[in-house]
């Protein structure tokens, strides 16, 4: 699945990119580019903008209006609709800002990339080919397993309102 998130949704991109998702952003698209890339490339349009999504929907572009206020909402609404788990599996998962696959690194190969503490307490470690970004599973993966949680939690919670 291939998306394309219009300006107001940096942060969702993100989320989606480590989820393994093909997410092309920039805030410096406007509408006209947005529909044309997404048709182009055969991209769902994400967007926060109701004229957008409703200009998309009449060219025929396959488009998505988000409701959600938090990200954690935003996620459920995603993950509900197109059907995909919210987990990570770094097999697939993509830099948070490029949108390139990352790809395991060994522990000696990133010595001069990360601190030296950092080194010292964690062992695994994943790096984009294309920006260079070392990644490992710190102390801030317990927040993103939290924010999962929360936008699984919102899901179970749509679902039951609805049986």
């Amino acid at each position: 699945m291939k998306f394309i998130a219009d300006g107001m949704l940096g942060k969702l991109t993100r989320w989606l990119r480590i989820l393994g998702h093909d997410v092309k952003y920039s805030s410096q698209l406007d509408d006209a580019q947005l529909i044309t890339i997404s048709k182009s490339e055969n991209r769902i349009l994400l967007t926060r903008d109701l004229e957008l999504y409703k200009h998309a929907t009449t060219r025929r572009v396959c488009a998505f209006y988000l409701k959600g206020r938090t990200g954690d909402e935003k996620l459920a609404e995603l993950a509900k609709r197109f059907g995909f788990a919210l987990d990570i599996n770094m097999a697939r998962s993509r830099c948070p800002k490029c949108n390139s696959r990352v790809k395991p690194i060994l522990k000696d190969k990133v010595t001069d990339k990360v601190q030296r503490n950092t080194r010292v307490h964690y062992d695994s470690f994943w790096e984009c080919k294309k920006c260079g970004q070392i990644y490992w599973q710190g102390a801030h993966w317990k927040g993103i397993r939290e924010n999962l949680e929360k936008a699984n939690r919102i899901i179970k919670a749509t679902q039951n309102a609805t049986t």
